[in-house]
Protein backbone atom coordinates (compact mmCIF):
# COMPACT_ATOMS: atom_id res chain seq x y z
CA UNK A 1 0.00 0.00 0.00
CA UNK A 2 1.24 3.31 -0.76
CA UNK A 3 1.83 5.99 1.84
CA UNK A 4 -1.21 8.43 1.93
CA UNK A 5 -0.52 12.04 1.14
CA UNK A 6 -2.61 13.49 4.25
CA UNK A 7 -0.54 13.68 7.59
CA UNK A 8 -1.97 13.79 10.97
CA UNK A 9 -0.45 16.19 13.69
CA UNK A 10 -0.25 15.15 16.91
CA UNK A 11 -0.28 16.76 20.82
CA UNK A 12 0.38 14.71 23.92
CA UNK A 13 -0.34 16.48 27.53
CA UNK A 14 1.73 15.09 29.83
CA UNK A 15 5.56 14.82 29.03
CA UNK A 16 6.24 12.66 32.61
CA UNK A 17 7.01 9.00 32.52
CA UNK A 18 3.57 8.23 30.31
CA UNK A 19 4.21 11.56 28.00
CA UNK A 20 7.67 9.60 26.86
CA UNK A 21 6.54 6.40 25.93
CA UNK A 22 3.86 7.63 23.67
CA UNK A 23 6.07 10.26 22.33
CA UNK A 24 8.63 7.65 21.67
CA UNK A 25 5.81 5.92 20.13
CA UNK A 26 4.82 8.82 17.83
CA UNK A 27 8.43 9.32 16.84
CA UNK A 28 8.73 5.36 15.91
CA UNK A 29 5.47 4.29 14.42
CA UNK A 30 6.30 5.74 10.64
CA UNK A 31 9.42 3.59 10.72
CA UNK A 32 7.10 0.28 11.56
CA UNK A 33 4.08 0.79 9.44
CA UNK A 34 4.98 3.25 6.56
CA UNK A 35 1.88 2.38 5.01
CA UNK A 36 -0.02 4.54 7.61
CA UNK A 37 -0.91 8.18 7.81
CA UNK A 38 2.40 10.27 8.37
CA UNK A 39 2.61 12.06 12.06
CA UNK A 40 4.03 15.17 12.67
CA UNK A 41 4.65 15.72 16.43
CA UNK A 42 3.02 18.97 17.00
CA UNK A 43 3.34 20.10 20.31
CA UNK A 44 4.52 18.46 23.75
CA UNK A 45 1.99 19.99 26.36
CA UNK A 46 2.79 20.78 30.18
CA UNK A 47 2.32 22.52 33.03
CA UNK A 48 6.43 24.42 33.95
CA UNK A 49 7.01 25.57 30.59
CA UNK A 50 11.19 25.08 31.41
CA UNK A 51 10.24 21.81 31.68
CA UNK A 52 8.06 20.74 29.33
CA UNK A 53 10.43 22.74 26.69
CA UNK A 54 13.48 21.28 27.94
CA UNK A 55 11.76 17.32 27.49
CA UNK A 56 10.14 18.41 24.03
CA UNK A 57 13.19 18.33 21.86
CA UNK A 58 14.68 15.06 22.83
CA UNK A 59 11.24 13.52 22.41
CA UNK A 60 10.66 14.78 18.59
CA UNK A 61 8.36 17.60 18.87
CA UNK A 62 7.90 20.80 16.86
CA UNK A 63 7.48 22.88 20.34
CA UNK A 64 5.77 22.61 23.62
CA UNK A 65 3.23 24.60 25.65
CA UNK A 66 1.30 24.83 28.86
CA UNK A 67 -2.41 25.89 27.40
CA UNK A 68 -4.04 22.55 26.69
CA UNK A 69 -6.93 24.96 25.97
CA UNK A 70 -4.96 27.04 23.03
CA UNK A 71 -4.21 23.24 21.84
CA UNK A 72 -7.38 22.54 20.94
CA UNK A 73 -8.39 25.44 19.07
CA UNK A 74 -5.28 24.96 16.44
CA UNK A 75 -5.94 23.58 13.24
CA UNK A 76 -2.58 22.06 12.91
CA UNK A 77 -3.28 19.54 15.81
CA UNK A 78 -5.96 16.67 14.62
CA UNK A 79 -4.97 13.93 17.38
CA UNK A 80 -4.78 14.40 21.17
CA UNK A 81 -2.82 12.09 23.04
CA UNK A 82 -3.77 12.21 26.95
CA UNK A 83 -1.15 11.09 29.56
CA UNK A 84 -1.78 13.26 32.65
CA UNK A 85 -3.34 11.85 36.16
CA UNK A 86 -6.67 10.75 35.94
CA UNK A 87 -8.39 13.40 37.88
CA UNK A 88 -7.58 15.25 34.87
CA UNK A 89 -9.04 12.99 32.11
CA UNK A 90 -12.36 13.77 31.52
CA UNK A 91 -12.33 17.69 30.99
CA UNK A 92 -9.38 17.34 28.49
CA UNK A 93 -11.06 14.63 26.71
CA UNK A 94 -14.86 15.73 26.10
CA UNK A 95 -13.45 19.33 25.64
CA UNK A 96 -10.78 17.55 22.74
CA UNK A 97 -13.52 15.62 21.19
CA UNK A 98 -16.04 18.77 21.07
CA UNK A 99 -13.32 20.39 19.78
CA UNK A 100 -13.08 17.64 16.68
CA UNK A 101 -9.98 15.73 17.56
CA UNK A 102 -9.53 12.56 17.79
CA UNK A 103 -8.64 11.29 21.57
CA UNK A 104 -6.35 8.63 23.54
CA UNK A 105 -6.68 8.59 27.26
CA UNK A 106 -4.31 6.19 29.18
CA UNK A 107 -5.79 4.11 31.21
CA UNK A 108 -7.44 3.92 33.96
CA UNK A 109 -10.46 6.10 31.63
CA UNK A 110 -11.17 8.28 34.65
CA UNK A 111 -11.10 8.58 38.33
CA UNK A 112 -14.86 7.88 38.79
CA UNK A 113 -18.01 5.76 37.32
CA UNK A 114 -19.96 9.41 36.62
CA UNK A 115 -17.02 10.93 34.90
CA UNK A 116 -16.19 7.63 32.47
CA UNK A 117 -20.25 7.90 31.61
CA UNK A 118 -19.41 11.51 30.12
CA UNK A 119 -16.93 10.65 27.88
CA UNK A 120 -18.36 7.58 26.80
CA UNK A 121 -21.51 9.97 25.87
CA UNK A 122 -19.42 12.99 24.29
CA UNK A 123 -17.30 10.23 22.53
CA UNK A 124 -20.17 8.13 20.48
CA UNK A 125 -21.80 11.96 19.51
CA UNK A 126 -17.96 12.67 18.11
CA UNK A 127 -18.53 8.98 16.70
CA UNK A 128 -21.39 10.25 14.37
CA UNK A 129 -19.20 13.07 13.06
CA UNK A 130 -15.66 10.83 12.02
CA UNK A 131 -14.28 11.49 15.06
CA UNK A 132 -11.79 8.63 16.92
CA UNK A 133 -11.36 8.24 20.67
CA UNK A 134 -9.36 5.33 22.20
CA UNK A 135 -8.40 4.37 26.50
CA UNK A 136 -4.97 3.12 26.08
CA UNK A 137 -4.48 -0.43 27.19
CA UNK A 138 -0.95 -1.12 25.56
CA UNK A 139 -0.85 -4.51 26.82
CA UNK A 140 -3.49 -5.43 24.20
CA UNK A 141 -0.55 -5.09 21.76
CA UNK A 142 1.87 -7.36 23.48
CA UNK A 143 2.49 -9.46 20.82
CA UNK A 144 2.27 -12.91 22.98
CA UNK A 145 -1.11 -12.24 24.35
CA UNK A 146 -2.48 -11.34 20.94
CA UNK A 147 -1.55 -14.81 20.14
CA UNK A 148 -2.94 -16.07 23.12
CA UNK A 149 -6.37 -14.02 22.25
CA UNK A 150 -6.47 -16.17 18.98
CA UNK A 151 -5.90 -19.15 20.84
CA UNK A 152 -8.94 -18.63 22.93
CA UNK A 153 -10.95 -17.45 20.32
CA UNK A 154 -9.90 -20.75 17.82
CA UNK A 155 -11.03 -22.97 21.01
CA UNK A 156 -7.63 -24.77 21.46
CA UNK A 157 -7.84 -24.68 25.22
CA UNK A 158 -11.74 -25.32 24.98
CA UNK A 159 -13.99 -23.72 27.77
CA UNK A 160 -12.49 -21.68 30.06
CA UNK A 161 -12.95 -22.43 33.88
CA UNK A 162 -9.85 -20.58 35.46
CA UNK A 163 -8.20 -17.57 35.42
CA UNK A 164 -5.00 -16.27 37.83
CA UNK A 165 -4.12 -13.01 37.23
CA UNK A 166 -1.65 -10.78 38.95
CA UNK A 167 0.28 -7.69 38.46
CA UNK A 168 3.12 -7.04 41.44
CA UNK A 169 5.58 -4.05 41.69
CA UNK A 170 7.53 -3.02 44.86
CA UNK A 171 8.35 0.38 44.26
CA UNK A 172 6.40 1.80 47.68
CA UNK A 173 7.89 -1.10 50.02
CA UNK A 174 10.21 1.20 51.26
CA UNK A 175 8.04 3.32 54.02
CA UNK A 176 10.34 6.54 53.15
CA UNK A 177 8.90 6.60 49.62
CA UNK A 178 7.74 10.40 49.24
CA UNK A 179 3.99 10.86 48.58
CA UNK A 180 3.05 11.56 44.62
CA UNK A 181 -0.04 12.21 42.43
CA UNK A 182 -0.55 8.62 42.63
CA UNK A 183 -1.03 8.19 46.27
CA UNK A 184 -4.00 10.90 46.50
CA UNK A 185 -7.32 9.68 46.08
CA UNK A 186 -8.31 13.29 44.34
CA UNK A 187 -5.66 12.81 41.66
CA UNK A 188 -5.35 9.35 41.14
CA UNK A 189 -8.75 8.02 42.08
CA UNK A 190 -7.48 4.99 43.40
CA UNK A 191 -3.61 3.16 44.35
CA UNK A 192 -2.40 -0.52 43.17
CA UNK A 193 -6.42 -1.34 42.15
CA UNK A 194 -6.94 1.56 39.75
CA UNK A 195 -3.33 1.38 38.14
CA UNK A 196 -2.43 -2.00 38.02
CA UNK A 197 -5.81 -3.53 38.57
CA UNK A 198 -7.19 -1.89 35.51
CA UNK A 199 -4.27 -3.60 33.24
CA UNK A 200 -5.16 -6.87 34.93
CA UNK A 201 -9.04 -6.79 34.14
CA UNK A 202 -9.19 -5.40 30.88
CA UNK A 203 -6.71 -8.38 29.95
CA UNK A 204 -9.35 -10.66 31.40
CA UNK A 205 -11.91 -9.24 29.06
CA UNK A 206 -9.40 -9.20 26.24
CA UNK A 207 -8.72 -12.54 26.41
CA UNK A 208 -11.57 -14.23 27.17
CA UNK A 209 -14.45 -11.96 25.30
CA UNK A 210 -16.43 -12.21 28.73
CA UNK A 211 -17.97 -9.51 30.75
CA UNK A 212 -17.06 -9.55 34.86
CA UNK A 213 -20.36 -10.17 36.35
CA UNK A 214 -19.40 -10.27 39.80
CA UNK A 215 -16.45 -9.74 42.71
CA UNK A 216 -15.82 -10.18 45.96
CA UNK A 217 -13.02 -8.62 46.88
CA UNK A 218 -10.50 -6.51 49.55
CA UNK A 219 -8.01 -3.58 49.66
CA UNK A 220 -5.22 -3.19 51.76
CA UNK A 221 -3.36 0.32 52.40
CA UNK A 222 -0.06 -1.12 53.86
CA UNK A 223 1.74 2.21 54.97
CA UNK A 224 -0.60 5.14 55.71
CA UNK A 225 1.53 7.98 56.11
CA UNK A 226 4.67 8.98 53.75
CA UNK A 227 6.99 12.14 53.56
CA UNK A 228 5.65 15.10 51.60
CA UNK A 229 6.91 18.38 50.60
CA UNK A 230 5.26 19.82 53.60
CA UNK A 231 5.50 17.25 56.14
CA UNK A 232 4.40 13.73 56.32
CA UNK A 233 0.67 13.34 54.48
CA UNK A 234 -1.54 10.43 55.12
CA UNK A 235 -1.95 7.76 52.21
CA UNK A 236 -5.72 7.35 50.44
CA UNK A 237 -5.29 5.10 48.33
CA UNK A 238 -4.96 1.33 48.47
CA UNK A 239 -0.97 -0.25 48.23
CA UNK A 240 -2.80 -3.25 47.17
CA UNK A 241 -5.93 -5.22 46.30
CA UNK A 242 -6.96 -9.00 46.04
CA UNK A 243 -10.24 -9.81 44.31
CA UNK A 244 -12.38 -13.39 42.92
CA UNK A 245 -14.03 -12.27 39.62
CA UNK A 246 -16.96 -14.29 38.43
CA UNK A 247 -17.52 -13.54 33.96
CA UNK A 248 -20.21 -14.09 31.81
CA UNK A 249 -18.55 -17.02 30.74
CA UNK A 250 -18.95 -18.94 33.52
CA UNK A 251 -14.77 -18.55 34.30
CA UNK A 252 -13.70 -17.82 37.79
CA UNK A 253 -10.62 -15.30 38.02
CA UNK A 254 -8.07 -14.81 41.14
CA UNK A 255 -7.02 -11.00 40.64
CA UNK A 256 -3.80 -9.96 42.97
CA UNK A 257 -2.49 -6.68 42.06
CA UNK A 258 0.70 -4.72 44.63
CA UNK A 259 2.82 -1.93 44.09
CA UNK A 260 4.66 -3.48 47.80
CA UNK A 261 5.52 -6.97 47.05
CA UNK A 262 9.46 -6.93 47.20
CA UNK A 263 11.99 -7.70 44.44
CA UNK A 264 8.77 -8.02 42.19
CA UNK A 265 9.62 -5.03 39.41
CA UNK A 266 6.99 -4.71 36.97
CA UNK A 267 5.63 -8.55 37.14
CA UNK A 268 1.81 -9.14 35.18
CA UNK A 269 1.59 -12.75 34.96
CA UNK A 270 -1.61 -14.39 33.55
CA UNK A 271 -2.65 -18.23 33.51
CA UNK A 272 -5.55 -19.34 31.66
CA UNK A 273 -7.46 -22.59 31.93
CA UNK A 274 -9.21 -24.02 30.31
CA UNK A 275 -11.34 -28.22 29.35
CA UNK A 276 -8.50 -28.68 26.94
CA UNK A 277 -5.46 -26.69 27.71
CA UNK A 278 -3.87 -23.70 29.17
CA UNK A 279 -2.00 -20.24 28.64
CA UNK A 280 0.54 -18.53 30.85
CA UNK A 281 2.29 -14.98 30.25
CA UNK A 282 4.65 -12.97 32.38
CA UNK A 283 5.27 -9.46 31.31
CA UNK A 284 9.19 -9.30 32.59
CA UNK A 285 9.58 -12.37 29.60
CA UNK A 286 6.97 -10.56 27.32
CA UNK A 287 8.30 -12.34 24.06
CA UNK A 288 7.32 -16.10 25.26
CA UNK A 289 3.68 -17.39 25.73
CA UNK A 290 3.81 -20.83 27.39
CA UNK A 291 1.04 -23.07 25.59
CA UNK A 292 -0.77 -26.54 26.60
CA UNK A 293 -3.12 -26.08 23.18
CA UNK A 294 -5.51 -29.22 21.89
CA UNK A 295 -6.19 -31.49 24.61
CA UNK A 296 -1.84 -31.77 25.15
CA UNK A 297 -0.86 -33.18 27.98
CA UNK A 298 2.29 -30.68 28.63
CA UNK A 299 3.17 -27.27 28.03
CA UNK A 300 5.04 -25.47 25.53
CA UNK A 301 7.49 -22.81 25.05
CA UNK A 302 6.93 -20.64 22.24
CA UNK A 303 8.90 -17.72 21.53
CA UNK A 304 6.52 -14.93 19.96
CA UNK A 305 8.88 -13.38 17.06
CA UNK A 306 7.98 -15.26 14.18
CA UNK A 307 6.59 -12.51 11.40
CA UNK A 308 3.25 -14.49 10.51
CA UNK A 309 2.40 -13.85 14.12
CA UNK A 310 0.78 -10.24 15.77
CA UNK A 311 2.58 -7.37 14.93
CA UNK A 312 6.01 -8.73 14.71
CA UNK A 313 6.12 -8.77 11.07
CA UNK A 314 6.82 -5.18 10.96
CA UNK A 315 10.29 -5.70 13.15
CA UNK A 316 13.36 -7.25 13.19
CA UNK A 317 13.96 -11.23 11.66
CA UNK A 318 13.02 -14.53 14.05
CA UNK A 319 13.99 -14.63 17.20
CA UNK A 320 15.05 -10.65 17.61
CA UNK A 321 12.79 -10.00 20.97
CA UNK A 322 10.40 -6.90 21.22
CA UNK A 323 10.46 -4.92 24.09
CA UNK A 324 7.89 -3.04 26.56
CA UNK A 325 8.22 0.24 24.34
CA UNK A 326 6.87 -1.23 21.15
CA UNK A 327 3.61 -1.97 23.22
CA UNK A 328 3.22 1.94 22.49
CA UNK A 329 4.17 1.66 19.02
CA UNK A 330 1.70 -0.71 17.76
CA UNK A 331 -0.93 1.12 20.01
CA UNK A 332 0.03 4.26 17.63
CA UNK A 333 -0.07 1.91 15.07
CA UNK A 334 -3.83 0.60 15.17
CA UNK A 335 -5.07 3.93 16.34
CA UNK A 336 -3.78 5.61 12.94
CA UNK A 337 -5.16 2.62 11.23
CA UNK A 338 -8.56 3.00 12.38
CA UNK A 339 -8.50 6.80 11.66
CA UNK A 340 -7.10 6.43 8.35
CA UNK A 341 -9.87 3.85 7.90
CA UNK A 342 -12.67 5.89 9.60
CA UNK A 343 -13.23 2.89 12.02
CA UNK A 344 -13.73 3.17 15.48
CA UNK A 345 -10.56 1.89 17.34
CA UNK A 346 -10.19 -0.33 20.49
CA UNK A 347 -9.91 -0.68 23.25
CA UNK A 348 -12.93 1.64 23.36
CA UNK A 349 -14.55 4.92 25.95
CA UNK A 350 -17.10 1.84 26.54
CA UNK A 351 -14.53 -0.88 27.26
CA UNK A 352 -12.71 1.73 29.49
CA UNK A 353 -16.07 2.08 31.02
CA UNK A 354 -16.96 -1.71 31.60
CA UNK A 355 -13.14 -1.82 33.33
CA UNK A 356 -13.71 1.66 35.53
CA UNK A 357 -17.24 -0.30 37.03
CA UNK A 358 -15.33 -3.96 37.94
CA UNK A 359 -12.99 -1.49 39.50
CA UNK A 360 -15.82 0.63 41.53
CA UNK A 361 -16.62 -3.02 42.50
CA UNK A 362 -14.24 -3.96 44.05
CA UNK A 363 -13.56 -0.83 45.93
CA UNK A 364 -17.14 -1.08 47.10
CA UNK A 365 -17.02 -4.85 47.97
CA UNK A 366 -13.77 -4.56 49.86
CA UNK A 367 -15.36 -0.86 51.37
CA UNK A 368 -18.62 -3.06 52.42
CA UNK A 369 -16.52 -6.14 53.76
CA UNK A 370 -19.25 -7.92 51.07
CA UNK A 371 -19.02 -11.39 49.79
CA UNK A 372 -20.28 -10.17 46.34
CA UNK A 373 -20.82 -6.90 44.83
CA UNK A 374 -22.42 -7.20 41.18
CA UNK A 375 -20.71 -4.43 38.88
CA UNK A 376 -23.36 -1.85 37.26
CA UNK A 377 -24.35 -3.09 33.83
CA UNK A 378 -22.34 -1.19 31.01
CA UNK A 379 -24.61 0.82 28.78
Amino acid sequence: MSQPDASLGVAVIGYAFMGRAHSDAWRTVGAFRPDLPVVRQQVLVGRDATEVARAARPLGWAESSTDWRSVLERADVDVVDICVPGHLHAEIAVAALEAGKHVIVEKPLANTIVEAEKMVEVARSARSCGVRSMVGFNYRRIPALALARQHVAEGRIGEVRQVRVSYLQDWLVDERAPMSWRLRRESAGSGALGDLGSHAIDQVRYLLGHEVVGASARTQTFVGRRPGTDGVEDVTVDDAAWATLLTSGGAVVSLEVSRMATARKNSLQIEVFGSRGSLRFDLESLNELWVCLDGADFPTRLLVTEPDQPYVGGWWPPGHVLGWDHTFTHQAADFLQAVAAGDDPTPSFEDGLAVQRVLAAISRSAAEDSREIRPEVSR
